[in-house]
């Protein structure tokens, strides 16, 4: 069973949709029995790091994520819900997210041309950085959708894939049973379906 966390971020029901559609089990909850007997976590979310953080909080929510990553479960964070893996996030401010990837949120004003607009919202190819298990079934260039301000930074470590924006931008990190991808898998068409086949593939670690 995969289980999408629903903690009030996030377009939940069509990811659900498309899980269904490649096969796989799933279901929205909030219930923190339920998403220790899962098998997968997937961490949606749009809007502010912010309110989607205190809402993380405020459920406890945050711990329970903290304790089935420690498990060694695998979880996927999608949009917002991949920039709260990592430290904090300096989205109007300075905000702590749950730390499990090493790194930070970031701005893109500044960093990409003055020309390019804000948010980037649109299709762009996947430049591999690394070999990745989330890519078994797609190629080099195969292109997926994005909506975002933000981007995660200083987090070498972790980054299996950039897209080019002006400048290369972290797409989609892994490190161990913890991945993420920026771009939003479910408005992907069949890369992203075939995206998340793959992570419904995984095995503990």
């Amino acid at each position: 069973m995969i289980a999408i966390i629903d903690y009030g971020v996030g377009n939940l029901f069509s990811l659900r949709s498309s899980l269904r559609k490649i096969g796989a089990d799933a279901v929205v909850t909030s219930d923190p029995a339920v998403l220790a007997r899962a098998d997968k976590l997937i961490l949606p979310g749009v809007g502010a790091f912010a309110d989607a953080a205190k809402k993380l909080r405020e459920s406890g929510l945050d711990d329970v994520i903290r304790k089935e990553a420690a498990s060694g479960k695998p979880i996927m964070g999608i949009c917002l819900g991949m920039q709260m893996l990592f430290e904090k996030s300096y989205e109007y401010g300075e905000h702590e997210g749950l730390g499990l990837l090493k790194g930070s949120v970031v701005s893109m004003e500044g960093v990409i041309p003055a020309n390019l607009k804000i948010p980037h919202i649109g299709w762009n190819a996947l430049h591999f950085t690394r070999e990745s298990r989330l890519f078994r079934y797609i190629r080099e260039g195969d292109c997926v959708y994005f909506v975002h301000s933000f981007y995660a930074s200083r987090c070498e470590d972790s980054v299996i894939a950039t897209a080019e924006y002006g400048e290369e931008l972290t797409a989609a990190v892994e490190r161990g049973n913890v991945m993420g991808c920026q771009f939003h898998p479910e408005k992907s068409g069949e890369v992203g379906l075939a995206i998340l086949r793959a992570f419904c593939e995984e095995e503990n670690v």
